[in-house]
């Protein structure tokens, strides 16, 4: 259930007030103007923030400008998520966040049918730019080298700028990229168009942090188990369809049905998905209230901060790097990114494979597409069984909150059961590809194994590494998404190589068995490091600089919990006390890169902060981030209002009475 703070947010100064400002939030701000003179406490002249104690023990922060006449408290405040939750995406209803799902769905289904359609027009470019059919295959190659970095790129951009046009970009990009390639003149005007088009792809970063913007973290598992699904599935996608167009139609076709693939999904983005990144819509409810004059003084995130502030270059860059840096020095990250590139990579080197494989038995260009069925029926039975799994997972969370292995290493246990599949379905391959008299079914049976293998790896690893590196996440993430996109473009083009001259020295026709037999065996060494991390995850994470942060700042976190179990008498004040604030150091992140006052603005994304200091926000800790501890209004002491089974409406109620209670007694103060 979402734990959404809902403690108000207050910031006077100390002293006498002349006036005070009634807004109607959700959270009552108060800004008052204060006399120089009858301020008790020295005021600064340069500026800056100072730091007073509201009554009920909270530490207010008041931004001082400086006048003519002395130092006044600014009135300006900027809007909060707490302050228009009912606005921003969390509060879509039902129907409106899964209308976005599926089409974000078909979003990520063409970018990942881009990069595999392309081999069914090996033969044509071949004949038409005259060059080998293993030069084409450094089409499909590039392209998604390029993709790999191209995820990585758009991220930190959809965080400032909004999902939406960002996206929009991406998809038309991608579309006019296709262009070329299908008017190429000649072959390296093509190889240029799809690396440009690969580059152009946002790809996951950005789908999946459309996720982190509409739902809460104990929702979101089943959200990340539908983009997955269109993330494996549009890979085979290209193929099947590719067979009747290789058939059928010209070698540019499957240039065109991408660009028509394209278009259409990106009109389908452009009219049923709204903006879904909980900053810029703030920035547009403060628009609204301060025109309609409902609060003159709020003002979005990015109104008070502007673009200049937030899009520091060396920050830019640290992100950019961090995932590359956590995929080298990250055991976890490491050993279930690899895992999860090379079972990605089996899937892109099949495509190039199956057509050695299934020649034996005489299938023409269609039947050998169809042959992916099989393991698009892996990932359907895959996604099915992950549904439950995840049931049982949140389940086993609920029951053992205390338990470090049930919180983290449990999201494993399906992966446990289903990642045996993939040397074993290797082996079944390999076993039955010798030809006939041997039926081509059996073959297919090793390729279904390896669909479900395929999609519980992806999966199983995001789900575990958001959880277990929180704000890190999308870096951790961004390496998995890497290594899967990076390996398939490496390997696509010894695929061919690989399969034919294996074993050929010694004579006979086993080369394909042994082929096979030799990604058996290094997925088998990969498939056991999922098991050593299951069990050693605890040290591992102790171990690791990006952890350590993290379980400091959620120690900090568990000191507030004792308010919660002793919510206040109905009509009383909190005791007052003095805040708990988090003893974050802010001059340099994890790894000695220095951080700058800048305002984070990337609260609730999978590209995550970049700082390196931010503490997660409750509602979603292995996704988003908020702010560094002494740039944000110190939360008040929670008043006990998140018992189970209460709504994100009756939270809001309950800390509006709160507020309405702070305001009457803080009179006395002022």
């Amino acid at each position: 259930m979402s734990s959404r703070p809902t403690t108000p947010a207050a910031s006077p100064g100390p002293g006498a007030m002349s006036h005070r400002h009634d807004h109607t939030n959700m959270h009552a701000r108060f800004a008052e103007d204060e006399k120089p003179e009858e301020s008790s406490e020295q005021q600064p002249s340069d500026g800056s923030v100072t730091q007073s104690e509201h009554p009920n023990g909270t530490a207010l922060p008041v931004k001082r400008t400086a006048s003519k006449d002395g130092h006044h408290a600014d009135p300006r405040y900027e809007l909060e998520e707490e302050d228009c939750w009912d606005e921003l995406g969390y509060s879509f209803p039902t129907w409106k966040k899964w209308t976005i799902l599926t089409v974000i769905f078909l979003v990520q289904t063409s970018m990942n049918f881009n990069t595999s359609l392309y081999s069914n027009g090996l033969g044509g470019i071949s004949d038409k730019f005259g060059v080998s059919a293993q030069a084409a295959r450094c089409g499909a190659m590039i392209f998604l080298v390029f993709y790999a970095f191209g995820c990585e790129l758009w991220a930190p951009w959809s965080e400032e700028f909004g999902r939406k046009p960002i996206l929009q970009a991406s998809l038309f990009l991608v579309n006019i990229w296709c262009l070329p390639v299908a008017l190429a003149p000649n072959f390296g005007s093509l190889m240029v168009g799809r690396a440009l088009g690969g580059l152009s792809s946002a790809g996951g970063s950005v789908t999946l942090g459309m996720i982190a913007d509409i739902f809460d973290a104990e929702e979101q598992q089943y959200a990340v188990a539908y983009i997955v699904f269109s993330s494996v599935g549009g890979s085979i996608l290209g193929p099947i369809i590719g067979g009747f167009v290789e058939y059928y139609l010209a070698w540019e076709w499957t240039i065109w049905i991408q660009l028509i693939f394209g278009g259409f999904v990106q009109l389908l983005h452009f009219f049923l998905v709204p903006e879904t990144r909980s900053t810029i819509l703030m920035d547009r409810i403060a628009k609204k209230r301060r025109k309609s004059g409902q609060d003159p003084n709020v003002y979005g995130p990015n109104e008070m901060h502007p673009w200049k502030e937030r899009l520091d270059f060396r920050e830019i860059m640290w992100t950019w790097a961090r995932p590359f840096y956590m995929f080298v020095t990250e055991p976890i990250v490491s050993t279930l990114s690899l895992l999860s590139g090379f079972s990605d990579a089996l899937i892109f080197m099949q495509i190039q494979s199956f057509g050695l494989v299934y020649d034996q038995w005489g299938f023409n260009a269609w039947q050998l597409g169809l042959t992916f069925i099989p393991i698009g029926i892996g990932y359907v039975i895959a996604w099915g069984i992950f549904v439950p799994a995840i049931r049982r997972s949140k389940a086993k969370r609920k029951a053992n909150p205390h338990d470090e292995k049930a919180q983290y290493e449990a999201r494993l246990d399906w992966l446990l059961w289903t990642a045996p599949c993939l040397p074993i379905g290797l082996v079944i391959f390999a076993a039955t590809t010798s030809g006939p008299p041997v039926h081509w079914i059996g073959s297919m049976f090793g390729s279904c194994l390896i669909g479900i293998a395929n999609y519980a790896i992806y999966g199983s690893t995001i789900d575990y590494m958001i959880c277990a590196y929180g704000p890190y996440s999308a870096s951790a993430t961004g390496g998995n998404g890497f290594a899967r996109d990076f390996l398939a473009g490496v390997l696509t083009v010894p695929a061919t190589p690989f399969y034919t001259n294996i074993g050929k020295s010694r004579g006979g026709s086993f080369h394909l068995q042994m082929a096979n037999g030799i990604m058996a065996i290094i997925s088998t060494i990969l498939v056991a490091a999922v098991y050593l991390i299951h069990h050693f995850g605890p040290e591992l994470r102790k171990r690791s600089p990006f952890a350590q942060s993290l379980a400091a700042q959620a120690a900090e976190q568990a000191a507030d919990e004792d308010d919660e179990e002793h919510p206040p008498t109905p009509g009383m004040l909190p005791p007052m006390r003095r805040p708990r604030v988090a003893r974050v150091n802010l001059s340099y992140s994890a790894y000695g890169t220095p951080v700058g006052s800048r305002h984070g603005s990337r609260r609730n994304s999978f590209v995550g902060d970049r700082s390196g200091a931010n503490t997660p926000r409750r509602n979603s800790i292995q996704m988003g981030e908020v702010r560094p501890a002494q740039q944000r209004p110190a939360a008040a002491p929670r008043t006990g209002s998140y018992q189970a089974g209460v709504t994100p409406r009756q939270r809001g109620e309950a800390a509006r009475q709160n507020n309405d209670l702070i305001r009457e007694a803080t009179k006395e103060y002022f």
